[in-house]
């Protein structure tokens, strides 16, 4: 089988093209193998001819079979054509192609026409393509709608996104305003793209913000960097104080330099909880070197004072056989004691659990000497005895007095000033008795 392009138009007769009509339009017939006939022939040395609005036209040369068998094969090169334009059609009518992709189609379809290498009603498939055309169009300015609508909505959405990224722009919660900038970008990226310029413009705003904070955000970082070294810093060096310090065998120095060295720890700048953890493990190592060396050395000394115990024990019952104290042996008693007491000291420390017990039992004791001692001191206080002295004076001056007046009464035989002046001497008597007794208990 071949194929001749077409180059000559007959002179013969053409018959009559068909005019569509609207329902053909819609589904325009494809030609019946048997009705081939009727829009070209084939001559008996195998030429096509296409019955075209122009006339008759050589669409080429089909030699391989019957004459009928050349027509039906340039046919079906026009049902092809029909089937591209009801399946573009039909794309387009359900939304299924873009606008550019049916044209494209269209325009194929219309180049294929004018080349004239089928047999079939070119009118009537035109004005199918016309058809498509126009349903192109509609799709265009759907198209160009939505564009538009797509184009102020994914605006609007960067802009909000812009806007939002510059607010975060002085944000100090560095953690969740990076993941907030990682994810602006990741829906940035999910907008339609439909207007580059606009969206050059927005992503530098945006892209000036995020930067802004990044800066900002790199500095705080490096700040306290720069922190947490000077922060490690100083604490190994404290490290190496208290490390240094364990081993100091004076207890009293060694407790100062630990309670120097931590509140030198607490004013240090703090680093990373990780530093600061792994670091304070370190110091508390050698703290805790020290007070369990410092209570090793405490348990050692106490138990050196063990059997001093025994000792104080018996010491203890010694001198609480001085007690009750005796006023009138009170001398040779505090002598005793005072041995017991010289005695209590040469023995030495107690161990600590002992110590309260043993020295409270010797307390009572001394106690009691002191308070005999404190009333021995008042009963012979000389000034407490010149005031009873004065005071039995002034009441014997106020006696005499009183029974004078007593006697010149009684001689006017004045008995009301005589019963009362009998009355204050009675009391005064009584007063003077009792103030006379307390001299004598003071001078004895």
């Amino acid at each position: 089988m071949t194929e001749t392009p077409s180059s000559t138009v007959s002179t013969s007769a053409a018959p009559t093209p068909m005019i569509p009509t609207p329902g053909s339009l819609k589904q325009p017939v494809r030609p019946a193998i048997s009705q081939a006939s009727q829009w070209g022939r084939v001559s008996d040395d195998g030429t096509v001819f296409l019955n075209a609005p122009e006339g008759e036209v050589v669409v080429g040369q089909y030699a391989a079979g019957t004459p009928q068998e050349g027509l039906t094969f340039y046919a079906r090169k026009y049902d092809d054509l029909v089937v591209e334009i009801d399946v573009i059609s039909t794309r387009v009518a359900e939304g299924k192609t873009s606008a550019d992709a049916a044209a494209q189609v269209v325009k194929r379809v219309r180049e294929t026409l004018a080349k004239r290498s089928f047999v079939g009603d070119i009118a009537t498939l035109e004005a199918r393509c016309d058809q498509v055309d126009v349903l192109i169009e509609e799709k265009r300015t759907g198209e160009r709608a939505r564009k538009a609508a797509q184009k102020e909505s994914a605006h609007a959405a960067r802009l909000a996104l812009v806007e939002e990224a510059e607010k975060m722009s002085d944000s100090g919660s560095w953690k969740t305003t990076t993941e907030r900038y990682t994810a602006i970008v990741e829906e940035w990226k999910t907008l339609p793209r439909v207007d580059r310029s606009s969206e050059q413009e927005l992503w530098k705003r945006l892209s000036n913000a995020r930067t802004s904070f990044d800066k900002r955000r790199r500095t705080h970082f490096h700040e306290l960097d720069a922190v947490r070294k000077d922060a490690m810093s100083a604490k190994r060096d404290l490290i190496t104080r208290a490390q240094a310090a364990a081993g100091t065998t004076d207890a009293k120095a060694g407790i100062k330099k630990f309670k120097d060295l931590m509140e030198d720890w607490k004013r240090a700048p703090r680093g990373s909880r990780a530093d600061e953890d792994k670091l304070w493990k370190r110091f508390k190592a050698a703290q805790d070197e020290f007070y369990e060396k410092l209570k090793a050395g405490e348990a050692a000394e106490e138990e050196k004072l063990v059997p001093n115990v025994a000792l104080k024990e018996e010491l203890a019952v010694k001198i609480e056989a001085l007690l009750p104290v005796d006023l009138k042996n009170l001398k040779n008693q505090k002598s005793q004691l005072r041995d017991l007491q010289i005695a209590w000291e040469k023995i030495g420390e107690l161990p600590k659990k002992d110590r309260a017990r043993l020295d409270s039992r010797v307390k009572k004791v001394e106690d009691a000497f002191r308070a005999v001692e404190e009333t021995k001191w008042t009963a012979s206080n000389p000034e407490a005895l010149a005031r009873a002295e004065d005071t039995a004076n002034a009441f014997a001056g106020g006696l005499s007095k009183y029974e004078r007046q007593l006697e010149q009464a009684l001689a006017k035989g004045d008995t009301k000033t005589a019963a009362q002046l009998e009355e204050s001497i009675k009391s005064l008597r009584a007063l003077l008795g009792a103030v006379e007794s307390t001299a004598a208990d003071l001078s004895s």
